[in-house]
């Protein structure tokens, strides 16, 4: 909260406007990242971050037990319960910190704890959740009743007895608003008390519509991590995705979420062990041709968020040679990242979400022009980048919803979004890509589908 304050008061300073001129402000947040509550709303523990994979062990019990009650809520979020997401995250904080347990009131998702704290909220039972949140991360679903049922719960662990209850409220859509900027914190931010805060959201998700999707489209938000999202009037159910939710992107559509667990973050790791920069390193890569470093990496190395939703997944690189230097494994990783991407992407037009136009959006594509033509490359068609960063314009176009500037998400993409760069497939380049996607797509399920490897067994002993 000291940050938002710091950032606001910069904000303003660099748009040379006067806090007085802000009619609405919105906010997104990464996510699952879990916080738990006192009933006054005050926190009882550190956030669990979006990248944390402790709750291993509780996210298998939950997808376990959910396959076998037949629990219909676990195949629209994939058929697989990530370690992490928010039930499972959770629990181990439940199961760890025994002492704090009696003060329990609640747990929250970033998004919608930082509204609420906004708007002066203070007591739990009275913040609004948000659907995207919830519905990607928490198996909540309007169609089957919303959170799964409290005897479903109490088996996972006897320790989430009653908490349907405890996570109950207002469950709603970011046309939908929180509440109103409290006087306390229009001081903190240099804004006026009273203006309008609509219900959160996840940064990626926001930014798919500051990236000017429309339906059909998928947005690839590459930074640390990917997050690939795509909404549609019908979605149907997509295995191993994160999740098909109603009015989780826009509010009038369906979204589906998917994802690479780690993306800038591999890029970042390659570049520290040769003790130089991502920057540094990515000088002359501009002269590699596809598949020419001879290497096939699989991007693990944070596990598998899509579609296999294997954490204990780990990074796999074939084809070294005692001639290969760190840049080659950094063009290898991108490759990789692209090939995962296309993995998904075939998952999603397999079970009818088709993709129209492919945006690269995140903090990396507008730096990063060789990624954007091997994406371009790998998956086919063209790319479509954003002339300058996206991050932020999906909260903007909310806060203009929420101040009544605009009376349609269409209407405010039409306005604001930014104009595209396009990356036109290279067909020599095409043609090696798919040879090369058949022998990862093979190795990508053979070495990462559980139980169907040698090297699973081995990994698992």
């Amino acid at each position: 909260m000291r940050a938002l304050a710091s950032a606001a008061e910069q904000a303003l300073k660099d748009a040379a406007i006067s806090g007085d001129c802000v009619e609405a402000i919105a906010l997104d947040t990464t996510g699952s990242s879990v916080i738990p509550v006192a009933a006054d709303l005050s926190p009882l523990d550190d956030y669990y971050l979006w990248c944390d994979h402790r709750a291993k062990r509780e996210a298998a019990e939950i997808t376990e037990l959910a396959h076998r009650e037949k629990l219909e809520a676990i195949q629209w979020c994939g058929g697989v319960y990530s370690s992490e997401w928010g039930l499972a995250k959770l629990l181990h904080w439940i199961r760890h910190n025994p002492s704090k347990r009696e003060k329990f009131a609640s747990a929250f998702e970033h998004c919608d704890m930082v509204a609420a704290t906004l708007c002066g909220i203070n007591n739990w039972a009275s913040v609004k959740r948000s659907v995207c949140a919830m519905g990607h991360k928490w198996m909540w679903n309007s169609a089957l009743g919303g959170l799964p049922p409290e005897s479903f719960l109490a088996q996972v662990d006897p320790l989430l007895a009653g908490m349907r209850a405890k996570l109950d409220g207002e469950y709603a859509t970011s046309d939908k608003i929180a509440g109103t900027l409290a006087p306390r914190w229009a001081e903190k931010l240099g804004l006026r008390a009273g203006i309008p805060i609509p219900v959160g959201a996840f940064d990626a998700h926001w930014d798919a519509i500051g990236a000017g999707a429309k339906e059909g489209d998928v947005v690839n938000v590459v930074g640390t991590s990917t997050c690939i999202i795509a909404y549609a009037k019908q979605a149907e159910l997509i295995p191993g995705v994160c999740g098909v939710v109603k009015g989780s992107v826009h509010p009038q559509y369906t979204g589906v979420e998917a994802g690479l667990s780690a993306t800038g973050d591999i890029f970042n790791a390659i570049a520290q062990r040769g003790n130089t920069t991502v920057a540094e390193m990515s000088k002359g890569l501009e002269s590699y041709r596809a598949g020419q470093t001879g290497l096939l990496r699989m991007t693990w190395d944070n596990g598998d968020r899509t579609v296999l939703v294997n954490p204990n997944l780990v990074g796999i690189t074939l084809g070294w040679n005692l001639q290969h230097t760190a840049q080659d494994e950094l063009f290898a990783a991108i490759e990789g990242t692209a090939f995962h991407t296309r993995v998904i992407l075939d998952r999603m037009n397999e079970y009818g979400a088709p993709t129209a136009r492919v945006i690269n959006g995140g903090g990396i594509p507008q730096n990063n022009p060789v990624l954007n033509q091997v994406y371009a490359n790998v998956l086919g068609r063209p790319v479509l980048v954003p002339s300058r960063k996206v991050t932020g314009i999906g909260s903007a176009i909310f806060a203009f919803l929420a101040a009544g500037t605009f009376k349609t998400v269409d209407e405010a993409q039409d306005r604001i979004c930014a104009t595209f760069s396009v990356y036109e497939p290279e067909k020599s380049a095409q043609r090696v890509y798919g040879d090369l996607y058949e022998h990862y797509r093979r190795l990508y399920f053979a070495f990462g589908e559980p139980g169907t490897s040698e090297f699973d067994k081995c990994y698992r002993l």
